[in-house]
């Protein structure tokens, strides 16, 4: 394994690039993939490139060449260099995994401390406050315009919860201002993608919060939401991402747990810490990873039993 040094040198004698992101794609992972994209189209048009993602959500679609995302992988091709981007295990690709393990090169940009390491080349640094931070300090910035910018400073707006979260950094807002400079419309991307929610994601929201519990003498708070109240309140599984995050804003809680089920007998976890509690350790151990603060797993027991045991864990802890 070898260090990156910038985006342009692992580019050097390649004619075909394969690009992808991690399942239920978040911004990070939208922004960096589709800035990385971008870059390629514009300055190595010679390059035949794809971006393989799984459907990402609609107030995503406003960036730059987001209609070309595919996740049709009929194809049986050998790409000369796989890019993984904001996807700390190769299994977090899906099936676009077997572009990866056919390229004659792989090169990983990641900040998920979980990442122990699977490309030829990489540049993962878990401190950065996102992997879109990241792209940017390995691009040639004088190159960056404004349709990247705009897919860059979505990933950061997206993992630092609008530059609140602690992974925010002097380099981050330093970086976020240059890519201000290059003329996007800043406060639209925030407000369009970060904080405006439909009337049913509103709804299903409540519904969750409504439904939420205190554990552990006030410092855990869980809930879950099933796929039949989805159906009942009109959304999908990547429309409840929000719920997390409002779970930790209760006062005196340090953890947030909030399960939904993406399928019959099967549970999405996703985790976030207030400090105290390092949660990417505790979903670790449950087969998934993440971030010391925003962490995320799978769960194939039932809410009650899945909640118990991470609380069992995290009795520990707090």
């Amino acid at each position: 394994m070898s260090l990156i040094k910038d985006l342009d040198s692992i580019l050097t004698g390649m004619n075909s690039v394969a690009i992808g992101g991690h399942i239920r794609p978040d911004g990070d992972c939208v922004g960096s993939t589709l800035a990385t994209y971008n870059y390629l189209k514009k300055y190595y048009p010679n390059i035949e490139v794809k971006l393989f993602l799984q459907p990402i959500q609609d107030y995503f679609r406003f960036l730059n060449l987001s209609s070309d995302i595919t996740w049709d992988l009929s194809e049986d091709k050998v790409f000369d260099l796989f890019i993984v981007l904001d996807c700390g295990d190769a299994d977090r690709l899906g099936d676009s995994k077997k572009y990866l393990e056919k390229a004659r090169h792989t090169a990983c940009i990641d900040h998920h401390v979980s990442n122990s390491g699977f490309a030829d080349l990489e540049f993962i640094y878990p401190e950065a406050s996102s992997t879109c931070e990241l792209v940017y300090e390995l691009m040639d910035k004088s190159k960056v315009d404004k349709d990247i910018a705009e897919c860059l400073y979505v990933g950061m707006v997206h993992d630092t919860g609008v530059f609140q979260y602690s992974c925010t950094s002097k380099k981050t807002m330093c970086y976020a201002g240059e890519l201000m400079d290059k003329g996007i419309d800043y406060s639209k991307i925030v407000n369009d993608t970060f904080f405006a929610k439909t009337f049913n994601e509103n709804r299903a929201l409540g519904h969750a919060l409504d439904k939420s519990r205190l554990y552990l003498d006030g410092k855990v708070v869980s809930s879950v939401f099933y796929l039949s109240e989805m159906e009942e309140y009109g959304i999908k599984p990547s429309e409840l991402d929000s719920v997390v995050s409002n779970l930790l804003r209760t006062k005196g809680v340090e953890v947030s747990i909030f399960m939904y089920e993406v399928a019959p007998g099967e549970l999405k976890v996703s985790t976030r810490s207030k400090g105290k509690v390092n949660v990417a350790e505790l979903c670790m151990r449950h087969g998934g990873g993440g971030h010391e603060r925003a962490a995320g797993c799978s769960c194939r027991k039932s809410y009650e039993d899945g909640l118990n045991e991470f609380l069992d864990e995290l009795r520990e802890q707090i």
